[in-house]
Order: structure tokens, then C-alpha cells, then sequence
């Protein structure tokens, strides 16, 4: 009988020992993301109206968490908060060096995450004014970015990563660097297979623009050329012939 006891409450400690670490870690989590500044930053959101609430998270990186967020009218918002406490993005400046929009480069790295949400919104901007298919950005406030929902909430649409890609995808994604280039005048710069959505009914949509940069970046080109073998590595590992990639990168610059 003793020994029953004694083994119930061992059973009843292991449970609390691991409610407690889960505890532990998602109110670490919860700590990362959510500090006094970025709260106060939803706030001032929500009181433009731009914002009602927050549903949980639908992806995750080491800078930024999408959130699934909900609008006035109850529309379906991605919203994108980047980590305050983030130690990467300083690897990121050969990203800012070089862009005419943002001339003084803030010493402090909260000031370099959010001179980055600027960039994004305005990268977003321009490609969408010129027809390029990415998530409509709608406001912004310091670390988070509201944009267009891709997807029909709890989830975001899949990516080229996780679905069946054809030739019609590969056309796709080389117009739109072309038109990206050509229209908008940016470079994605970070392209892969991982940042391109195709939704249920077949809708291509490239998503993060962080990285992007303006076609008069110094170094646009090796970036444009990374992007295109890129893809071009992709496709062709999915069974999918590709045209070669500096042929392509001069087609799309000359």
C-alpha cells in the first residue's frame, strides 16, 4: 500500500515537473515577444483602429513571429512582430549599406529592427503598386508589420517547399522576378523555395521583403543572380528543366 502511494506521488511530481517546464517555456516565449515596448506598440495600433486582436502563432523564426490577427470588420490580418531582443539582424546590413531610402544607418539594434520594418513595408509597397503578387501591407508600428492574410486562418497556404510545383510554377516565379526587377525596381534577395506561397486555388504569392533591395544597391546583381539559381536549383530538383541562370540574369537586366 505504501509503496503504491509513494509511486502515485512520484507519477503526480513528474507531471508537475513537466507542466512546469512547458510552463517555463512558453512564458519564455511569451516574455521574447511580447516586452513593454512591443506591447505598448499593439496598443497604439488597436487605438488607430488598425488592429482588434491576436489569435496565436502560425509561423516562426529566429527574428519574427506571424501572428494570425483580426481586423475591426473581422478580416483575417498576418501579423509580423520582430523579436526586440534579436542579435541577427546586424548581419543584415549589407542589406541597408548601400540603399538610398535609408541614408543614416541607427547605431542601437532596436533602431536597426525597425528602420528593417520600414524597409519591408516599403518594399511591399512598391511591389505591390507595380502588380507584383505579395501580401498587401496595410500599417506599421515600430517591430510589427500588418499585412494581408495569405491562407484561411488557423493556416497560413502552403509553400512551394510543401506542395506539387509545375512548369506553369516555374514560369511563375521567373516572371515575377523579372517584373520585380523591372516594375519595382528590387531584388528579393533572399529567395527560395520557403518564401513562396501557393495557395488551395493556386495563387502564387512571394512573401518575405525584408532583405530586398533596390536595383541601385551595389550589389544587386550577384544578389538577383543568387535568387535566380536559386530557384533554378529548386526546379530542377523537383524534375523540372530550367534555363541557365546567367543567361536568365542578363535576359532580366539588359
Amino acid at each position: 500500500m505504501r509503496k503504491e502511494k509513494l509511486r502515485e506521488q512520484m507519477l503526480k511530481n513528474q507531471r508537475a515537473n513537466r507542466y512546469l517546464t512547458k510552463d517555463s517555456n512558453e512564458r519564455k516565449v511569451v516574455e521574447e515577444v511580447f516586452d513593454g515596448a512591443t506591447i505598448r506598440s499593439l496598443n497604439v495600433l488597436r487605438q488607430r483602429g488598425q488592429l482588434d486582436y491576436l489569435n496565436g502563432v502560425v509561423a516562426a523564426g529566429k527574428e519574427a513571429r506571424v501572428y494570425w490577427g483580426v481586423a475591426l470588420d473581422g478580416a483575417p490580418l498576418a501579423v509580423k512582430i520582430y523579436l526586440m531582443v534579436s542579435a541577427d539582424f546586424r548581419k543584415r546590413m549589407r542589406y541597408i549599406a548601400g540603399d538610398r531610402r535609408f541614408e543614416k544607418i541607427p547605431s542601437s539594434s532596436r533602431d536597426i529592427i525597425r528602420l528593417w520594418v520600414q524597409k519591408e513595408f516599403k518594399n511591399l509597397q512598391a511591389a505591390s503598386e507595380k502588380g507584383v503578387r505579395v501580401p498587401v501591407p496595410y500599417s506599421l508600428n515600430s517591430n510589427i508589420l500588418i499585412m494581408e492574410y495569405i491562407g484561411e486562418p488557423p493556416r497560413p497556404a502552403p509553400l512551394f517547399a510543401e506542395t506539387e510545383v509545375d512548369e506553369d510554377d516555374y514560369n511563375w516565379t521567373m516572371k515575377t522576378i523579372k517584373n520585380l526587377y523591372r516594375k519595382a525596381g528590387l531584388v528579393h534577395a533572399d529567395l527560395s523555395e520557403y518564401n513562396i506561397f501557393k495557395t488551395a486555388k493556386g495563387e502564387r504569392v512571394l512573401f518575405d521583403m525584408g532583405s530586398a533591395v533596390l536595383t541601385s544597391h551595389p550589389e544587386s546583381k550577384e544578389l538577383l543572380t543568387r535568387d535566380v539559381t536559386n530557384m533554378a536549383r529548386f526546379f530542377r530538383k523537383r524534375g523540372i528543366d530550367s534555363k541557365d541562370p546567367v543567361g536568365l540574369v542578363e535576359e532580366i537586366i539588359s
